[in-house]
């Protein structure tokens, strides 16, 4: 029995080793008795270094006062996602994400287990851009219309589905004051777009336009890059302006609200209601002259039955509310879309396409668009990358495999499960539509046959390009190889 256990405890320990998290456990006296592979990755130390040692001898910098060890030992509490920043033995700065746990026996402290989680590549990508950010906003030499100006108009808002043109409408009408709007709509409706619009449609267009994704950043940095931080707040803390300062005068967008964390949420309401904000370590108030937009890609009563948003700042932002619908309940502006996107890549690619087919405007319109306005960007961008320099028409063979698929919602291409020895069936012909498909499929199949399955030399054949010849062996199940 003990063998057996013997055999848990090291493939448990394997498992911590392997983990890209760090574990180090204390005794109730702060004797290491376990520190894993990624902990002394992060703090510098060798394993070996560490084990049966006394964490005040590993770290002196550490006092009762400082030390969640400590705390955890004396109080019995758990400590839940602290940020520490700090340099490790090997001079390297790094900033951790930390929870302390109390390990208890018979109700009595045996000891704390801490697991530390290393975010200090995303600090520093963070302040970079932070950094950036605060250079614009401090420079006198700027052009600060230029450098920080949405540029979305409503004329760049393209359609003429009802629902939606009731949106942009009252979109107008909401540029005219300075009051809240929360947008709502899934992902790739154009959100932020419609954001922008209002901002370069109001008395705001000179001042600012500042949008923040809160679902980008972790919610143990997102309270000091939305309302900065002033030096010596923390280890390694600087002077740097937050998104309320950053965007005074003009708009703050926030988008993917439900992502932001209740206790910020919290301070965000305060900030609406007195309209005053304060650095994280400071000692003064400014005023915050800032309209805020808000976006969110799920239905706010989900997240206020989920307890996602708080519904005091549910009700404080949703003075103004928007719904952009998806792209699925758009069908008619599919049309006006792609000839955008078209236009768009034209230039983008120096290509001159003039066009799409029906078969392939067929295609689009019969896609559900999951991802929305961003999907159909994205789906005519890839059309530009199949395409030869020649073409001047978009046509179905030059789609993303995934629109061919998508309608009939087949369990496998027939291509992929039938064998390549076994004879190809034949269609219904009860239609002459059918018999128009059984005639192409004959046709292909003997062409490929006669050229010994040269797929270009076919294609020549046929007078086809060769792409439409792969597509066309695909959708008929057409074997490449005898």
């Amino acid at each position: 029995m003990s063998d057996q256990k013997d055999e848990g405890t090291h493939y448990f320990e394997q498992m911590l080793n392997i983990i890209d998290v760090g574990v180090h456990l204390i005794d109730k006296k702060g004797i290491t008795v376990f520190y894993n592979e990624k902990m002394a990755e992060t703090d510098g130390f060798n394993r070996e270094q560490v084990l049966g040692k006394n964490v005040f001898d590993l770290f002196p910098s550490l006092t009762n006062e400082t030390s969640t060890f400590v705390k955890v030992l004396q109080t019995g509490k758990e400590i839940r996602e602290k940020i520490q920043t700090y340099v490790n033995v090997r001079g390297r700065r790094i900033t951790t994400i930390n929870s302390t746990y109390p390990l208890m026996e018979d109700g009595e402290i045996i000891g704390a287990l801490e697991v530390a989680k290393d975010i200090t590549s995303i600090v520093h990508l963070h302040d970079q851009i932070l950094d950036l950010r605060h250079q614009i906003y401090e420079s006198p030499q700027k052009d600060k219309k230029k450098a920080s100006s949405a540029p979305y108009h409503f004329s760049d808002l393209i359609g003429k589905n009802e629902p939606f043109l009731h949106t942009v409408s009252f979109a107008k009408k909401a540029s005219r004051t300075s009051s809240p709007v929360l947008i709502c709509g899934p992902t790739g409706t154009g959100k932020e777009l419609l954001a922008q619009s209002i901002h370069n449609a109001g008395a705001r267009r000179s001042r600012p336009f500042i949008a923040q994704n809160c679902a980008a950043v972790p919610h143990e940095l997102m309270e000091g890059i939305m309302f900065g931080t002033a030096r010596g707040a923390f280890t390694g803390a600087i002077d740097r302006a937050g998104l309320f300062e950053q965007a005074n005068g003009g708009t703050l967008f926030l988008d993917e609200l439900n992502s932001l964390d209740l206790l910020l949420q919290a301070k965000l309401l305060r900030v609406l209601q007195d309209g005053m904000v304060r650095r994280i370590g400071g000692t003064h108030e400014q005023q915050a002259d800032v309209r805020i937009i808000t976006a969110m890609n799920i239905d706010p009563r989900e997240a206020l039955e989920k307890g996602l948003l708080r519904s005091d700042l549910f009700y404080r932002l949703n003075v103004v509310n928007l719904y952009l619908p998806p792209l699925v309940q758009r069908k008619e502006d599919i049309p006006l879309l792609t000839q955008h996107f078209i236009d768009k890549f034209n230039t983008m690619f120096s290509m001159k396409i003039t066009g799409i087919t029906p078969a392939a405007m067929n295609r689009l319109t019969g896609y559900h668009w999951p991802g929305n306005i961003r999907e159909l960007s994205h789906a005519i961008e890839s059309t530009y990358n199949m395409m030869e320099l020649e073409c001047e028409t978009i046509d179905e063979h030059h789609l993303p495999v995934s629109l061919m698929e998508n309608q009939a919602k087949p369990s496998a291409p027939a291509h992929l499960t039938r064998p390549w020895s076994e004879p190809i069936a034949p269609l219904s012909t009860g239609r002459l539509t059918d018999k128009v498909k059984q005639m192409e499929r004959e046709t292909i199949a003997n062409a490929l046959k006669d050229h010994q399955y040269n797929i270009t030399l076919t294609a020549q054949a046929l007078g086809i390009k060769r792409q439409a010849l792969q597509y066309k062996l695909n959708r008929y199940g057409i074997p490449k190889k005898p």
